[in-house]
């Protein structure tokens, strides 16, 4: 099996979320216990800091990487998606799985008897990605939920930290659709004696999880009553943040969202500092400064290019919105043009409400079976006052955008983390 051949499989051979939607949502850990067991456990192999949330846990999830690396350790990183490459969600010390790797796995898979209810696409990538970290002998593997927490493929692990950054109304067809229901299936990650950090809450979401923590008799922090940040504000092209115990840091991700993530990650240094994992000062101000190189994050609130001023966002949720078009809002340039596209399952009313109703619109759709089409999109913008024209790829409205754009202009490219996908293909194609 080649890895073409091997990448085929796994995306048209199981059950891809991305590709259907709900019939790839299988709720129970047994079909992942079952693959786990095949491969002689493997997630026995190293410890792990388990992280769900709505919004910011990919970003939180790279940072605590990070920081373990410049620490010295070896470090796995499990994510998801993708945006170019299905081996951006299996990292070591930074590195994608290499391909050979991929084509093994997936071979030792079909060879092995296996014969219970089909594996979803998750499943399978989750214990590729457990079974990598134990043949490179990594010593923490950060790991991030796909979607929810209790019933995800992830949570058959036991890690030695839980960090839940947020929650916001997003998958409300399988997690609940008020907060704290969807509270209770993130909380599902907090396991018996295990410490917990919690990055923010609400009315609603806070009593949620101190129950849950309680009867698993597992300590826990709100970071919220742990503020680090001190003051922020944007210096030379990053985030600056005066902070109560780690000095001055200069943070590469300068989206708003990111002085809570950034809080919510320091609060995690201070636990696992408490359990006795050794962190330098200096690892944490090098990890924030140069996170995207070191673990290979993108996507958040990225810089296409300066002139015009071009920025892309995975932001796709109301929660996430709220901080970007905050941020849109406030961007100073002569004409804010905005490329944007959602999936058909999203609440998008919502985040119309949000968007800046001065911004030139070029709406689109992305290159996935789950798309919302343009078609539906720009007859709801438009009842939102919200006016442009639509374009059938994200490549031909980004084109078009730059095409009437002058070097005062901004430009926004998101809604989807596979609109930002289909841009990024296109800038490296080009490139």
């Amino acid at each position: 099996m080649t890895y073409e051949d091997t990448i085929d499989f796994l995306f048209n051979k199981t059950l891809v979320f991305q590709h259907v939607g709900t019939p790839a949502y299988k709720p129970g850990l047994e079909t992942t216990a079952a693959i786990n067991a095949i491969f002689d456990n493997p997630d026995r192999s190293f410890k792990s800091i388990h992280i769900a949330g709505t919004n910011g846990k990919g970003s939180t999830a790279h940072m605590i990487a990070a920081i373990l690396q410049n620490s010295g350790y070896k470090v796995g990183l499990y994510t998801s998606p993708h945006l170019l490459d299905f081996r951006e969600r299996i990292r070591v010390d930074g590195k994608m799985i290499e391909r050979e790797y991929v084509t093994d796995f997936v071979g030792r898979f079909l060879s092995s008897g296996y014969n219970g209810r089909q594996a979803s696409f998750f499943e399978l990538t989750t214990i590729m990605a457990f079974d990598y970290f134990r043949h490179c002998g990594v010593d923490y593997a950060v790991l991030e939920t796909g979607l929810g927490g209790r019933l995800d493929s992830t949570n058959i692990v036991s890690p030695i930290l839980s960090v839940i950054t947020n929650i916001s109304l997003d998958h409300t067809q399988f997690l609940g659709d008020t907060l704290a229901k969807i509270a209770t299936e993130k909380a599902g990650i907090i396991k018996s004696g295990i410490p917990v950090v919690v990055g923010e809450t609400t009315a609603e979401t806070k009593p949620v999880f101190a129950d849950k923590s309680a009867a698993e008799n597992a300590p826990i922090r709100f970071a919220e009553e742990h503020n680090e940040i001190i003051s922020a504000e944007l210096s030379d092209g990053k985030l600056r943040l005066t902070t109560k115990n780690f000095g001055i840091i200069d943070d590469e991700l300068t989206g708003d969202c990111q002085i809570k993530n950034a809080n919510t990650v320091l609060n995690a240094v201070t636990c696992l500092k408490s359990l006795g994992v050794e962190i330098s000062d200096n690892a944490v101000t090098e990890s924030f400064a140069h996170v995207c190189e070191q673990t290979g994050l993108m996507g958040r609130w990225m810089k296409i290019a300066e002139k015009p001023l071009t920025i892309c966002d995975t932001g796709h949720n109301t929660g996430g919105m709220a901080y970007i078009t905050g941020q849109l809002k406030r961007a100073k340039c002569r004409t804010l043009r905005i490329v944007i596209g959602f999936v058909s399952d999203k609440d998008i009313d919502h985040i119309l409400d949000m968007m800046p109703s001065d911004a030139v619109y070029y709406f689109t759709q992305p290159s996935i079976l789950r798309t919302l089409p343009k078609e539906h999109l720009i007859q709801k913008a438009s009842a939102k006052g919200l006016h442009g024209a639509a374009y059938p790829t994200v490549e031909g409205a980004y084109r078009a955008a730059l095409r009437d754009s002058t070097p005062d202009d901004m430009l926004y490219i998101g809604g989807s983390t596979f609109i930002v996908a289909d841009l990024l293909a296109t800038i490296k194609v080009e490139g």
